[in-house]
């Protein structure tokens, strides 16, 4: 499909920022919260990503005013039986799916702030080219000798109509999302800059961020 055609309008796609999640491997701290220039990493996705949507959420689980304050509306992982507290992006996806008003909800990792311009439009396209509910982005292989895309998998396009698939799954105890996306159509989308989706798990990961310059597109 040429790249002037818009498959999806952005209007009918929300933004979901995934924070959350228990952070880990940053020492338990609030990964969305962590600063990046002055500013929350979770603010610095919804800006990136803002012009590429229509509404937009913030996934978080914790300091829910905090992010409140960052000046978009905030969903929580839904309670559902039999599932612990940080059940993975999955959970956020199920909360984000729950609250969308629109055809379409658009993932993004609130850990990577420098994800592409043109994610939003580059999704939609593979769907609307390809016929399938689900747009995964994926970046070349990170091995010397390996022909195997490296999923993105957080960076997701669904549509609104696998709310009670990705329910059912996380209530029943699924936590992997590509588990969960081959149970239905999906297609990877390839985008060619690994290094716009570098993330911070980690202390160090972080200060590597703090030397990146931002990418221009």
């Amino acid at each position: 499909m040429p790249s002037s055609v818009v498959a999806i309008p952005p209007e009918h796609i929300t933004g979901l920022v995934l924070a959350g999640g228990q952070g880990s491997r940053m020492g338990g701290a609030d990964k969305g919260l962590q600063l990046l220039g002055g500013q929350a990493l979770a603010w610095h996705c919804a800006q990136r990503l803002q012009p590429q949507v229509g509404p937009l959420l913030i996934n978080a689980n914790r300091h829910l005013d905090t992010y409140r304050a960052l000046g978009y509306p905030v969903v929580a992982d839904l309670h559902l039986p039999d599932t612990e507290a940080y059940a993975g992006p999955l959970a956020g996806f199920a909360a984000g799916l729950a609250a969308c008003q629109t055809p379409w909800l658009l993932t993004v990792a609130c850990d990577t702030p420098y994800f592409p311009q043109d994610l939003a439009r580059r999704l939609a396209q593979a769907t609307a080219a390809q016929g399938c509910p689900i747009a995964m982005a994926c970046t070349p292989p990170d091995e010397a000798g390996s022909t195997r895309p490296v999923l993105q998998p957080t960076f997701c396009l669904i549509h609104a109509s696998l709310a009670g698939s990705v329910r059912q799954y996380v209530a029943g105890g699924g936590r992997k999302l590509r588990q969960w996306a081959a149970q239905h159509g999906h297609c990877l989308v390839p985008f060619d800059d690994a290094q716009a989706f570098y993330n911070a798990n980690t202390p160090e990961e972080l200060a590597c961020l703090q030397d990146m310059p931002p990418p221009h597109k």
